[in-house]
């Protein structure tokens, strides 16, 4: 399945690579060079209409970080993350101060959902004719 995305967001997703938070920051510098279980990630996708914070299509696995910023946008967070998942897409969400206070929590978080993914495609692959 490909993804498509607004072409315009492209601009906007390497200004936003320029300004990241430090919990970006910090999350990107463990995902980066396949250091999670050999899986490349993106960050600041364009995906649809979206830019999102990272993202791995071999696992079709967004990340999202929340900041403050995301306090007064749930209802708009939640028409987005519905519309990520009906492209196919899983979402996980962290909030920045997890992020920053405990990083490793973070990334068992990631990697159990990537085993939990791994043994699912492990027994959709073993029970197609």
């Amino acid at each position: 399945m490909r993804i498509y995305y607004n072409s315009k967001l492209k601009i906007l997703s390497r200004e936003l690579r320029k300004k990241s938070t430090l919990s970006e920051v910090l999350l990107w510098n463990i995902l980066k060079g396949k250091k999670i279980k050999g899986y490349q990630f993106m960050r600041q996708k364009p995906i649809g209409d979206y830019i999102v914070d990272f993202f791995c299509n071999k696992l079709k696995l967004v990340i999202e970080i929340d900041g403050i910023s995301h306090n007064e946008k749930s209802a708009s967070d939640q028409i987005r993350q519905q519309k990520l998942e009906s492209l196919g897409l899983s979402v996980l969400r962290f909030y920045e101060w997890d992020v920053k206070k405990d990083i490793h929590a973070v990334v068992r978080v990631i990697e159990n959902w990537i085993e939990e993914f791994e043994r699912k495609d492990t027994t959709t692959k073993n029970t197609t004719p």
